[in-house]
């Protein structure tokens, strides 16, 4: 395995010159994301089916010829839970990535197992075993030794392979189109601004009332200011805990700012009269302003929690099946949004299951059965899919 390690603007341009005279390529980056807003890029790794070798960022200054790669729909880059690496185009290249692939997408689209560590996806399409990731590696550091090179590049060297096997199940399978269909997903969830949203994803936020809500938006929009400017985790300037405190106790003074656990660190009492500030201007915006509470996403209703085991029952088993994997079918969100969306009457509004391919293998079914026009019985109690689901219309 080679341990080059491109630290030349010039070799840097080569190599992309080369990438696109061949056409497709393996890319993975080394990062760091504990002390920065975003996650520090500290090493790129490449393989095509004539080199391996990585490219430190660090020396490399302009790597916009890359960018531009990634968003060519001429040129096919394999990845491997590549969710980073379509975010460092997106944030660093500002632009979109087009033909990309990720080949442990493509692994839950064929069977069980979502998502597979790169080592346990060598082994299975492969049966090649790898030495395993540098989990404890300081990528920051410099230099990096040969060995901690080597360990990169194999998260590229056995890519294209996986990729070539892979594209042939998918095609035998008729699943090329769901590949295609989830590749375009997963880049538009990346590349989306849901900058206006994200404070509803701190913890406890929807237990709050309105007017607290609006608070900790406040709070919030505060923080990712300051995470901005300091280039720091927006945690490492308000813990979520803290805000969400803050927001239901709506503090009058600094002394009070302060008076909970964990508020005491000096960097946070730094900051009091500042929070203080937000909070109160916070509490003078007219109800109109306040935020509309959304139904948590992590709950059935009591209602809907039998509909909901139900399904999840029976989709457990047509996934095992059909070999594909059910945590990248369905989440407990994308079924309770099912139950709903069908007792609510099926609308034009479709949920997740109910489009695209999953609607192919499993939304489709899963309205039949709560139509009642399918039934079930246990065929092989010792199958991964003990359940048969007989369709009475096919028996006139």
């Amino acid at each position: 395995m080679s341990s080059e390690i491109i630290e030349q603007q010039e070799a840097f341009e080569d190599l992309c010159a080369h990438i696109r005279e061949v056409g497709k390529v393996a890319f993975d980056t080394e990062f760091v994301s504990e002390f920065t807003l975003h996650p520090q890029l500290c090493l790129m790794q490449f393989a095509t089916k004539d080199r391996q070798t990585s490219v430190d960022p660090f020396l490399v200054k302009d790597l916009s010829t890359w960018w531009q790669i990634m968003g060519d729909e001429s040129i096919e880059v394999i990845i491997h839970g590549g969710r980073e690496e379509l975010k460092f185009c997106h944030h660093l290249g500002k632009i979109v990535p087009r033909n990309v692939f990720d080949v442990q997408l493509a692994e839950g689209l064929l069977g069980k197992g979502y998502p597979l560590s790169h080592a346990n996806l060598c082994r299975r399409v492969l049966g090649q075993v790898i030495h395993g990731e540098q989990t404890r590696t300081d990528w920051r550091a410099r230099p990096l030794s040969a060995r901690q090179i080597e360990y990169a590049v194999e998260d590229v060297q056995y890519l294209l392979e996986i990729h070539r096997r892979q594209l042939k199940r998918l095609e035998k399978k008729k699943r090329s189109d769901w590949m295609t269909a989830e590749m375009d997903r997963m880049v538009y969830e990346v590349t989306r601004d849901d900058s206006d949203d994200r404070w509803r994803k701190l913890p406890g936020v929807s237990r709050l009332n309105r007017k607290a809500m609006h608070v900790a938006r406040e709070l919030f929009r505060w923080r990712m200011e300051e995470a901005e400017k300091l280039d720091r985790p927006p945690r490492r300037i308000l813990r979520d805990d803290l805000l969400i405190d803050l927001a239901k106790r709506q503090p009058k003074n600094v002394k009070d700012v302060t008076a909970t656990r964990g508020m005491e660190q000096s960097g946070i009492k730094n900051y009091a009269l500042a929070l203080l500030q937000v909070m109160k201007d916070a509490m003078k915006a007219p109800d109109d302003e306040w935020p509309t509470p959304e139904v948590d996403d992590n709950d059935f209703k009591a209602e809907e929690h039998v509909l909901g085991k139900l399904l999840g029952v029976a989709l457990a088993n047509q996934c095992a099946a059909q070999e594909v994997s059910l945590t990248l079918v369905c989440s407990h969100t994308d079924l309770r949004d099912f139950v709903r969306w069908y007792q609510n009457g099926a609308g034009e509004d479709r949920p997740k299951l109910a489009e695209g391919w999953r609607a192919e293998i499993c939304g489709n079914f899963m309205t039949d059965l709560l139509d009642g026009k399918i039934s079930l019985r246990v065929a092989d109690p010792n199958s991964d899919h003990p359940l048969v689901f007989e369709d009475y219309r096919a028996h006139g």
